[in-house]
């Protein structure tokens, strides 16, 4: 017996990956809707309500519009936006995120899908946190910077259409500069953090692929951890998942370089730690692909999950659009 996905907002960046994902799979069968019937709100509440799993992939508003629109009790719902991420009542779609986390979201009725920078930050914070190394009022800083492709269709349009409405010549900018980017409640709630991080956020000329740094002075943290008990509490946490991975400790090398677009074409998140050669500082590290693991990708990994898939059906090749 299959199960019928119905995908609102398939046209978006996000949702037309999780399409592609999707297509052809066994067991899966995709519920669409004419460009006409998506601008039939009765039409597309039918929709809504006739599928076993419906995945949102819309602006906040229509997002909450979307699950108010849902009376079927059997419906399941995996939202991509951020309307959902620290609600009640939702699951946190980062299957990783804890042992048994995997089961909550699997038998879950409405998963949130994580933010791109906001699952990276999550994944170093939350273990580090847990375990007391970082305490929960720590004044955390986060750097990060995206491919374009992370700012949607208006910004994708920017850097390739020289005749876009709103052309993109920079080839590095920084934004987010109020210092309360719509990921931070998310990165506060998942990671366990009592006060907001500094979060300051960037893109980059390039496609996708994300880099997301969080600076440590270990020598001023409650018990001066080593960059060792960093890295072994990260390693020990994610041991034997197959999305999240932590690369070998690097200490008092200069020689490393690190692309962001390290993982693209993946579902991975690969976590690093570097330190400086006396241990007294580290920088914890987080690649993923923005559209893989931080987006359409950490989507159907969550579906698998729900509908009782593979973990890695439709991610071992990710696509490029």
């Amino acid at each position: 017996m299959s199960t019928s996905i119905f995908i609102d907002g398939a046209e978006g960046t996000t949702g037309l990956q999780i399409r592609i994902r999707l297509e052809g799979r066994d067991g899966i069968s995709l519920l669409t809707l004419s460009e006409a019937d998506r601008k039939d709100s009765e039409k597309r509440r039918a929709m809504l309500n006739a599928c076993d799993i419906a995945i949102l992939c819309l602006p906040d508003a229509a997002a909450i519009e979307a699950v108010t629109m849902i009376d079927n009790p059997d419906v399941r719902v995996i939202d991509a936006s951020t309307a959902h991420r620290t609600a009640d009542g939702w699951d946190y779609g980062f299957p990783e995120m804890d042992p048994g986390h995997a089961a909550i979201v699997a038998s879950s009725k409405r998963v949130a899908n994580t933010g791109c920078y906001a699952v990276a930050s999550v994944a170093m914070l939350h273990p580090l946190v847990s375990d007391g190394v970082v305490p929960a009022d720590w004044p955390i800083s986060i750097n990060a910077v995206s491919g374009y492709s992370g700012g949607g269709k208006k910004m994708i349009a920017g850097f390739e259409d020289a005749n876009a409405p709103d052309p993109i010549s920079d080839t590095f900018f920084a934004y987010g500069l109020g210092l309360a980017h719509k990921h931070i409640p998310e990165i506060v709630k998942w990671s366990g953090l009592k006060t907001n991080p500094l979060f300051v956020p960037s893109v980059a000329k390039y496609r996708q692929g994300m880099l997301v740094q969080i600076p440590l002075h270990l020598s001023a943290l409650p018990g001066a951890p080593s960059p060792a008990d960093v890295h072994d509490i990260l390693a020990s946490h994610y041991e034997g998942r197959r999305f999240v991975t932590v690369a070998d400790l690097v200490q008092g090398d200069s020689s490393p370089r690190i692309s962001p677009e390290g993982v693209n074409g993946t579902n991975d998140l690969r976590l690093h730690v570097f330190a400086n050669e006396d241990g007294s500082q580290a920088v914890v590290m987080g690649l993923l692909d923005n559209l893989g693991k931080g987006a359409s990708g950490q989507a159907v990994q969550c579906l698998n999950l729900m509908i009782g898939a593979p973990e890695e059906a439709g991610l071992n090749d990710l696509v490029y659009l």
